[in-house]
């Protein structure tokens, strides 16, 4: 019988919670899920590169279990599938823990017996769960050390302090990145932010892979939001990051892709500065040549300051995905020499739509394939996004 109707336990929670670190976060949880029904409960976040789950440290409970493995464990099938996945004996449960639409990880409940009722209440706990553990994020030294496995370099820290979520989405769009090698990338740098009707993507690719190109990276992403707030178009930010980079960091150069998606009618618009072209995902197939235009000089030169950029346009179907990438996607090589190539990456984004992948799974999944490809030791930056326009009908 649950001890607390689950309004009142949450409730609980949320007043607890406002002064509560992230190290006494556990306990608070814990203490929550016996409120529920359960025995007990234990969070798992996931790791930077979304290979494994890693506990949070719980003063009442020894050091077991400290990390699982996404690919092979049961709580890895709950962050992997976004459903709830419970034991054989029904009395252990992995909750997602998902804010909005990005994933953080799984909040584990025990019970020597999981009712629907209970779990149903511990679903909602994971959720407030989620908006904690990314709201406290920002400040926390236990969150940000516990997803990382290794120490990260001065330019990555710089990079990720300038990066969105991985994923974001509403009930019409959803876009998803991933970048590596995480912890030594140099140059590659994404965006991505929802507007009333309107998506936002950009992807950078700085030239060198030093501080220097972090920093390249770190200002055209700035750059691009400050034009973007002030109302500028995307020949805007394209001429605003050239600008820049003229005046702050001269003789750096950068492609990108900087595009806008109307998530009420599908209309893809894009500037393509010396960057690879987008692929368009339709029904299953990869549609080749149908996002290639001949793409502007890169940025940085000057040039787009005099001439800015001239848009392209596409008209997207429901379901349609399109997969943006930096060239070290498809030049990364094996040790012994074999390239990943694009159609390496087509075959993989095709497998992914075929299998019924979430966006985040499938880049997931593919930049796991790109990894093992390269045995772990990627010599240049890999950014992929994925952005999928899937509006409701009506």
């Amino acid at each position: 019988m649950l001890e607390d109707a689950p309004e009142a336990a949450l409730v609980h929670v949320l007043a607890r919670a406002h002064l509560a670190t992230a190290h006494q976060m556990p306990s608070v949880i814990a203490e929550a899920a016996r409120r529920l029904g359960a025995d007990g409960a234990r969070i798992y976040v996931a790791d930077l590169q979304q290979a494994r789950l890693v506990a949070l440290p719980q003063p009442d409970l020894a050091a077991e279990d400290e990390a699982l493995d996404i690919e092979t464990s049961l709580a890895g099938l709950a962050y992997r599938t976004q459903q709830i996945q419970q034991a054989r004996d029904g009395t252990v449960a992995y909750i997602p823990m998902i804010d909005g639409v990005e994933r953080v990880g799984v909040l584990r409940v025990s019970a020597s017996h999981l009712a629907t009722g209970v779990l149903r209440a511990c679903a909602a706990l994971a959720d407030l769960l989620a908006l904690l553990v990314v709201t406290k994020s920002l400040h926390s030294e236990l969150l940000i050390t516990r997803e990382r496995t290794q120490p990260m370099s001065v330019q990555s820290e710089l990079l990720w302090a300038f990066l969105p979520p991985r994923t974001i989405g509403t009930t019409s769009v959803t876009s998803s990145a991933v970048l590596e090698p995480a912890y030594e990338v140099g140059g590659d740098a994404f965006d991505h932010s929802l507007d009333h009707g309107t998506l936002h993507l950009t992807l950078l690719d700085a030239m060198g892979h030093d501080l220097a190109s972090g920093g390249a990276s770190a200002i055209g992403l700035a750059t691009c939001r400050a034009t973007r707030r002030s109302h500028g178009t995307l020949a805007d930010i394209a001429t605003a990051i050239d600008r820049t980079l003229g005046q702050w960091i001269p003789g750096r150069l950068m492609t990108g892709i900087i595009a806008d998606l109307d998530t009420d009618t599908g209309r893809l618009t894009w500037i393509n500065c010396g960057h690879p072209p987008p692929l368009l995902v339709r029904e299953g197939r990869v549609l080749p040549h149908v996002l290639e235009r001949t793409p502007q000089l890169p940025l940085g030169l000057g040039f787009h300051t005099e001439r800015p950029p001239a848009p392209h346009h596409e008209r997207l179907q429901p379901g349609d995905r399109i997969l943006i990438y930096s060239d070290g996607v498809t030049e990364a090589r094996s040790p012994g020499g074999d390239l990943f190539g694009e159609k390496r990456l087509a075959d993989a984004v095709i497998r992914s739509a075929t299998e019924g992948d979430t966006s985040p799974e499938a880049l997931r999944r593919l930049i796991q394939n790109l990894l093992a490809h390269q045995r772990n030791r990627l010599r240049d930056d890999a950014t992929l996004m994925l952005a999928e326009w899937h509006p409701t009908p009506g």
